[in-house]
């Protein structure tokens, strides 16, 4: 399966996006995984990595060592997350992680970046996690956007969104971060629909995702056809992309899951001669 995924990385690397970020199991093989990823595609490829690095199951310790071994390979950003315990650890308590809020690693982070360890004076950009159909865990809408405010001034450099289907829900988180004086950066993720049962596994993992009436009735024409239910998501996921662009995105992030051919599709849909215009 890793090679299966680096060929899908290879054939992505074509389309010169400016970063490919690469999700994290903490507490576990998964992340030895993460990190052998990483350094192989910034030593193999002209990719861009972000690495996605949470608070669970992490001493401080952890952390400076994973920032040591980033550092020192010329890794360049880091997605600070949260993150969700892993699967199947029953028990599993949360106060016994260093950092318990992702504004805590983020702010461990940019200190890290001050001591200039790394031997690099910018040392890493930093991302953070943004929620535009709202925060599982934070049904308070005001305090939620205390939470993000709160990342950004522990120093965060930008935010990446989780995926979302109706491009109204993402204006209105825009114009709120706006409105909290949050001003970096904010990147729509996108995710396409590929399969129905692609669709049911979205809503289990992004707690909350709505899927709008329209993009339903959509789906429902195809008439359980699996080619015509991926066509029906690229067109969907085209249309919000152009109409992203058009009100001046700062920049799209493709969940992929591993697999290129929508996110082609989409590039070629949308007539783009360089990601860098994105």
């Amino acid at each position: 399966m890793a090679e299966t995924l680096y060929r899908t990385i290879r054939e992505l690397e074509a389309f010169r996006p400016d970063f490919v970020s690469v999700t994290y199991g903490a507490g576990g093989t998964t992340r030895d995984l993460t990190h052998d990823l990483v350094l192989r595609l910034k030593r193999e490829t002209d990719l861009d990595p972000v690495p996605h690095l949470t608070c669970v199951c992490h001493s401080e310790a952890d952390i400076e060592e994973i920032l040591e071994r980033y550092a020192g390979e010329g890794v360049s950003n880091i997605l600070a997350l949260g993150g969700d315990p892993p699967q199947g650890a029953e028990g599993y308590q949360r106060d016994r992680d260093a950092f318990q809020h992702a504004a805590d690693l983020v702010g461990y982070i940019r200190r890290f970046n001050e001591r200039g360890a790394h031997g690099d004076p910018k040392g890493f950009g930093i991302g953070v996690a943004g929620f535009p159909e709202g925060h599982p865990a934070t049904p308070n809408r005001l305090l939620e956007m205390d939470y993000l405010k709160a990342k950004v001034d522990a120093g965060a450099d930008y935010i990446c969104t989780q995926l979302f289907f109706d491009n109204h829900d993402f204006f209105d988180f825009r114009d709120r971060c706006r409105l909290a004086g949050i001003d970096v950066p904010i990147i729509a993720g996108i995710m396409p629909v590929s399969s129905i049962v692609g669709m049911q596994r979205m809503a289990e993992l992004a707690a909350g995702a709505r899927f709008p009436a329209k993009l339903l009735k959509a789906v429902e024409r195809a008439n359980g056809d699996a080619d015509a239910v991926a066509r029906v998501g690229i067109h969907y996921a085209t249309a919000q992309c152009a109409d992203l662009l058009a009100e001046g995105v700062d920049g799209l992030h493709f969940y992929t899951l591993n697999r290129s051919n929508a996110t082609r599709e989409i590039y070629a849909n949308l007539g783009l001669k360089d990601s860098r215009s994105v």
